[in-house]
């Protein structure tokens, strides 16, 4: 590795088509409504388009992705089918994000294919991919190994490889993969690392297989506005739609804007909002210039209440009426969300940010804040209660303005006909009149089921099915657990991170599905989920670890018996 660094400088009004990137890579671009370059990716573009390995020390959300993405795709030989890019990502979530951005950037350049590869997808869609031609393979190091040892992956004519967040792929085990992988490419290829951090592990393994690499550092300026409130809600993705009711029912909110990731999410969301009664619609980048001009009117003019956008849609907009912005799928880089809750709190206005986390999101959660050096504040979903609350509140402020009309007297001559014809008390009428406005719809929600506590239910449960209660996993696992049996243990050098690396990526499990992990002398013991999802357990069967397959099956308390002394044991990584 060379002693060439830089820390790189903002952009001086630098544009994209200064850095040398292809027309068409750049015309893609201009139609995402990028502008200037980040100082990452001002940096690293031009020494990779040089043919220049790259050391990027930057964290998640400078832009990074971009950085090695545009390069390239502006050196692509379109009419090599055999995969020229390799991108190595820690998860799938992050494996699928640069996919997904690859094929953003390479939008005006038909006939590139790009290929996601990651456990817990069906072999054969990779494997028919491959067979037609791929040109970049974005991939989690368990399956590309997989790939290799089947002999399915042909990386013989490669000629760029990126490790993306190496420190992360690090921590999960992957060191031995990488280096394998690594070995197993052709040694004039040009190679780009990006990490966090800077660990001795990493620094060996760049000093092995980066030639006189340019190591770039980022220094973030990235800051948030002091006027904006911003909190986040943890929340699954099924639940989503219905906690976006719920803030909007209780949130005293003028105008929002509601992000999302995919122009046909917009429509979806938008559609959903209106059937439940909100003003909203969809803004994204097939909509013609003149429809969302008349949009962003009838927001500021108050007849719309809800635009449901991408960020590519929301970009310029400038409407001071945006009291709020929701985060419905939270952004993969944190200048997005610099950009996003920036609608709010214009002209020296208070604003309110509130972003939905998925519990596989949190990574992202945490890179906003240590980015933008701002600790947001969890929200609770709110309750029955509340939404009640606010809805008899709502209608006090109706009936409360409706008292102060002209119209009253006439109205109340109508009252006091019913109460002399039918004999009814004019507390009745009042109440019948308000069941006539409410409509199709109930005034006030049931409330909700009191739920026993999760140790309970889980007893009931095992109870019910006449077993005896199952062994619990740590805090937060998400139900009854189980011991799995694995075929790897001391004699492999198996680590527990290894072990929640390789079942979580394969299996599509989160760091809380794991119980206590019993590494032995050749076989270790795992607590996951007893109720393992359909085809999570054909799948773990047949990943690897070091190389070895794992051979998952459910303990039966026969065979940690003749091993009394465990190596390690523990609660997860």
């Amino acid at each position: 590795m060379s002693d060439d660094s830089v820390t790189s400088p903002e952009p001086d009004q630098q544009s994209f088509a200064d850095l040398g990137l292809d027309d068409r890579v750049v015309r893609a671009l201009k139609d995402i409504g990028y502008e200037t370059p980040s100082p990452i990716q001002a940096a690293t573009i031009p020494a990779l388009l040089e043919g220049r390995h790259v050391v990027g020390l930057a964290q998640t959300g400078t832009g990074k992705t971009a950085a090695f993405a545009l390069p390239i795709l502006s050196r692509l030989d379109p009419k090599q089918k055999s995969p020229q890019a390799l991108v190595l990502a820690p998860t799938r979530e992050l494996a699928l994000q640069v996919c997904e951005a690859f094929e953003k950037y390479a939008s005006r350049m038909p006939g590139v294919k790009v290929l996601p590869v990651y456990g817990g997808q069906g072999y054969g869609v990779q494997l028919s991919a491959l067979r037609r031609g791929v040109h970049v393979v974005v991939g989690t190091p368990g399956r590309i190994m997989d790939h290799l040892e089947k002999g399915t992956l042909d990386l013989s004519e490669l000629r760029f490889l990126v490790l993306d967040e190496a420190d992360e792929m690090l921590k999960m085990g992957f060191a031995d993969d990488v280096e394998t992988i690594l070995a197993e490419t052709p040694a004039e290829k040009h190679v780009a690392l990006f990490s966090a951090t800077m660990p001795s592990q990493i620094r060996r393994i760049s000093k092995k297989y980066l030639t006189d690499a340019l190591e770039i550092t980022v220094e973030r300026t990235t800051a948030t506005a002091p006027n904006i409130t911003q909190r986040y809600l943890i929340v699954s993705y099924p639940q989503k739609v219905d906690a976006l009711t719920r803030i909007l029912e209780v949130e005293n909110f003028e105008g929002m804007i509601v992000f999302v990731r995919t122009k046909n999410e917009t429509e979806t969301l938008a559609e959903k909002l209106r059937a439940r009664g909100f003003s909203a619609t969809a803004i994204n980048g097939d909509v013609a210039q003149a429809q969302r001009e008349r949009t962003v009117a009838q927001l500021k003019s108050g007849k719309l209440d809800i635009l449901v956008a991408t960020d590519v849609a929301a970009r310029g907009l400038d409407v001071e009426r945006i009291s709020h912005v929701v985060n419905y799928d939270i952004p993969t880089d944190t200048e997005s969300y610099v950009h996003r809750i920036g609608r709010t709190g214009r002209a020296g206005r208070s604003g309110d940010a509130i972003s939905f986390v998925t519990p596989r999101e949190r990574h992202l959660l945490k890179a906003i804040e240590k980015a933008t050096r701002t600790r947001l504040t969890e929200m609770p979903l709110p309750s029955v209660e509340d939404i009640n609350a606010n809805r008899l509140s709502r209608l006090d402020d109706r009936i409360t303005a409706a008292l102060a009309t002209d119209e009253l007297a006439s109205f109340r001559d109508v009252v006091a006909h019913y109460v002399r014809e039918y004999d009814v008390p004019e507390l009745d009428v009042a109440a019948a009149l308000a069941i006539v406005l409410q409509g199709d719809e109930p005034m006030l929600m049931d409330p909700e089921p009191v739920r026993p506590p999760r140790r309970e239910r889980d007893e009931r449960k095992d109870r019910g099915k006449g077993g005896k209660r199952s062994e619990r996993g740590p805090r937060g696992a998400s139900g009854p657990m189980a011991t799995y049996r694995i075929a790897v243990g001391r004699r492999q050098k198996v680590e527990p991170r290894q072990i929640v690396g390789a079942i979580a990526n394969e299996g599509g499990l989160g760091r809380a599905d794991f119980g206590n992990i019993d590494i032995r002398a050749d076989h270790s013991l795992v607590e996951l989920p007893a109720k393992l999802p359909a085809g999570t357990a054909d799948r773990l069967r047949g990943t690897r670890i070091s190389g070895q397959l794992i051979e998952l099956r459910e303990d039966q308390g026969r065979g940690g018996r003749s091993d009394k002394k465990p190596h390690r044991k523990g609660r997860r990584p």
